[in-house]
């Protein structure tokens, strides 16, 4: 079965279908919920930058702030010294997370000027960066990548050769260039040429949307576990349904009901943990998750217009029990109907 179980090291991601890091998405409130909702094996931070590490930042200390549920989880960070990165993997270490992972793929210009994709175009620096991570840290030490800055500059598989030869455990590949950011298709072909030119773990990332999507990844690249990004916050049963695909072939669709507790659910805990910004979070992900509810522009306005958590809730609340109350009604009279 496509994706049931990758070993790094001592660390056992079952099965193996890994939740990306995303800026402003992957706090601990949601990789809690991506866990219960199961068929997640790995979870990953929020990037956090090794400079503000080192200077104590709160925020940075904030991204690293995980509980024993998420387990097996990986911090992932980025940036361009070194020293400062060995000394911010040992910090990491410290903190007691499974594993370390270094970006080499955000995109985003003001990342790439101190670290991530940027340090695609520096192989030799990249060289010493692995090199003195390894030797700061015990746990396994992943990286994910993206396949070269352009078109131009496709440096994937001399990139994963280098990193295994200095002692990188796997390595996760999303298909696309710096200069594409998440415009045009991914390019699985070189996460094939990466997977046939190393011999550890090779994580397969991009455009993997729906569960037969992700067949059609391991079908094409052979690769070892699959990164699950975007497709997240608007369907964040995607795990539990590329594990009911690959064991049965069919996968189940979230009823409203479902809908409904999700986003009730991940709203309360927003709130129960005092998340800072949380108002600003609802708003961001009420475009998220009501991604298929009928109506659904009608619930992102009301929510968009709210000034606090609880009015964010009770709309919540009103909008879904007032078509779950007609729903019910209807069968009701449905099955009425149908003893006459």
């Amino acid at each position: 079965m496509p994706f049931n179980e990758l070993r790094i090291r001592h660390v056992v991601i079952r099965p193996a279908h890994i939740l990306a890091p995303m800026a402003g998405i992957t706090d601990t409130v949601f990789r809690r919920f991506i866990k219960r909702l199961g068929g997640c094996g790995l979870i990953m931070t929020e990037f956090v930058s090794s400079e503000g590490m080192l200077r104590h930042n709160p925020r940075s200390e904030r991204y690293l702030y995980y509980t024993e549920e998420e387990r097996p989880i990986t911090a992932q960070v980025f940036g361009a010294d070194p020293d400062h990165l060995a000394e911010a993997a040992r910090l990491i270490e410290d903190l007691g997370f499974d594993l370390i992972d270094l970006n080499l793929g955000c995109p985003a210009k003001k990342v790439v000027k101190c670290g991530g994709s940027g340090l695609l175009r520096d192989l030799p620096l990249l060289k010493v960066i692995f090199e003195k991570i390894r030797a700061a840290v015990t746990i396994p030490f992943t990286i994910k990548i993206r396949i070269g800055w352009s078109d131009q500059e496709i440096v994937a598989v001399p990139l994963a050769r280098m990193a295994e030869d200095c002692g990188v455990e796997a390595i996760a590949v999303h298909g696309r260039t710096r200069l594409q950011g998440y415009s045009g298709r991914a390019r699985w072909d070189v996460i094939a040429e990466v997977k046939q030119s190393v011999r550890i773990p090779v994580i397969g990332n991009g455009d993997v949307m729906t569960p037969r999507d992700a067949a059609a990844l391991w079908e094409q690249t052979r690769c070892d576990a699959v990164m699950i990004g975007r497709a997240a916050p608007s369907n964040p049963w995607i795990f539990r349904q590329m594990e009911q695909y690959f064991r049965g072939g069919t996968y189940g669709e979230p009823t409203e009901a479902d809908r409904y507790r999700l986003i009730r659910d991940y709203y309360t805990l927003l709130v129960a943990e005092e998340t800072p910004g949380a108002l600003g979070k609802m708003k961001q992900f009420a475009s998220w998750f009501t991604h298929g509810v009928r109506n659904g522009a009608e619930l992102r306005r009301s929510v968009q217009s709210a000034v606090d958590c609880q009015q964010v809730i009770d709309r919540v609340d009103e909008f879904f029990g007032a078509r779950l109350a007609w729903s019910a009604s209807s069968c009701g009279r449905a099955n009425a109907h149908a003893g006459r």
